[in-house]
């Protein structure tokens, strides 16, 4: 019988390689010493020491040229690039996050000059109306604010001259109650959320005197200061409310007589709505053409065709159509600077006392206020 065949041992496994020699034969039959660990030699130093002086890569013939012949010593041809270099640094070093931030300081402009003119309280300053024109002119948040001191000082004029005129005008009205000047001033900001009309700021002062001041029920005496030709003084009641605005219209249709008296005044009709001596077609005389003067004065905001409840064929059809009660009269810038022209001013208001008085006793009427008959 055949004895077994007895298996060989296994060989020994090969070492893997030297990862520090290498193994690659190049093509003149040497060994790469890429991965060798000997010390580089002194043309290697060489290499180095240039590449970390020129960047990576052989310098070109010119690159050593220029250092060859630079007479400075600092790497730099000429004093051109000199220059550069250091308007170079200068602007790195205005670049600097940690150098403090420039501010640049805009003096306020200074205030105007009072040109020897006194400030009184019965009267405006010139500058006061300078300032309002300047404010038309320039009408921006910037601007005023940068003005600031010179719209306080107007403003405070105004306020003098409010107070001083209420008085007048208590005198001429007793039921005129003396109220807070800020009861009676409008503010110079705009709302500007609903308007076309972007500027932010009113160019003129104004307020309203009434038993409640600019703002209530009742009718009121109105001051408006615009320097250019747009100063007036007036009165009345501007967009009364639904119940007020029907008590006016069923007083023009029960009591015509006394929109008659009222309107043909003679100190109110000569103020307000001018002489007025033609004759009427009906042969009225001129208390028709006063209520004709009326209605144009007032026909803002009035209605095209007749309110409800009334014919077209209405005697008082133009006063029935009316939304606003109003009057006014233009004066001249002169009167609001002149030593004398607030009583110019008041007389203006004591015109239209009976006015005022009339329209108060149909939206607000007082006890016994009703009781007036009215004859034709």
């Amino acid at each position: 019988m055949p004895g077994r065949k007895r298996k060989s041992a296994p060989s020994a496994p090969e070492a893997p390689p030297s990862r520090r020699r290498s193994t690659r034969i190049s093509e003149s039959g040497q060994k790469s010493s890429y991965f060798e660990a000997e010390s580089p030699s002194e043309g290697d130093k060489n290499e180095a020491a240039s590449r970390k002086a020129f960047g990576r890569g052989r310098p070109s013939t010119r690159a050593k040229a220029e250092v060859e012949s630079d007479d400075d010593g600092d790497g730099y041809k000429n004093e051109e690039q000199a220059s550069e270099k250091q308007d170079d640094e200068s602007s790195d070093d205005e670049l600097d996050e940690d150098a403090p931030p420039k501010v640049t300081f805009i003096p306020l402009p200074k205030l105007r000059d009072t040109g020897g003119i006194e400030y009184a309280d019965d009267r405006l300053h010139p500058n006061t109306l300078a300032f309002l024109k300047d404010l038309k002119a320039n009408n921006k948040r910037t601007w005023l604010k940068s003005h600031d001191a010179e719209y306080r000082r107007a403003l405070k004029d105004w306020e003098s001259y409010v107070t001083t005129l209420a008085e007048k005008i208590m005198a001429a009205d007793p039921t005129i109650p003396e109220l807070p000047f800020k009861d009676v001033n409008f503010r110079i900001y705009r709302d500007i959320r609903f308007s076309n009309d972007p500027t932010p700021y009113k160019a003129h002062f104004s307020a309203a005197f009434s038993r409640t001041g600019r703002k209530g029920p009742y009718a009121c005496y109105y001051v408006h200061v615009e320097p250019g030709g747009a100063c007036m003084v007036g009165g009345g009641l501007w967009h009364p409310d639904g119940p007020a605005l029907a008590r006016l219209r069923a007083s023009i249709d029960e009591r015509p007589a006394r929109w008659r008296r009222v309107l043909n005044e003679p100190r109110f009709r000569e103020t307000f709505l001018g002489e007025g001596e033609e004759e009427d077609k009906d042969g009225g005389g001129g208390e028709e053409v006063a209520l004709r003067a009326f209605a144009e004065k007032s026909k803002e905001g009035a209605l095209k065709t007749r309110p409800k409840g009334f014919i077209p064929e209405h005697r008082d059809i133009a006063l029935l159509k009316l939304r606003n009660f109003i009057v006014g009269k233009k004066v001249e810038d002169r009167l609001f600077t002149e030593a004398r022209g607030q009583d110019g001013v008041a007389r203006v208001v004591g015109d239209m006392v009976g006015f005022i008085t009339h329209l108060n006793r149909i939206v607000m009427p007082d006890p016994g206020d009703d009781d007036e008959s009215d004859e034709e």
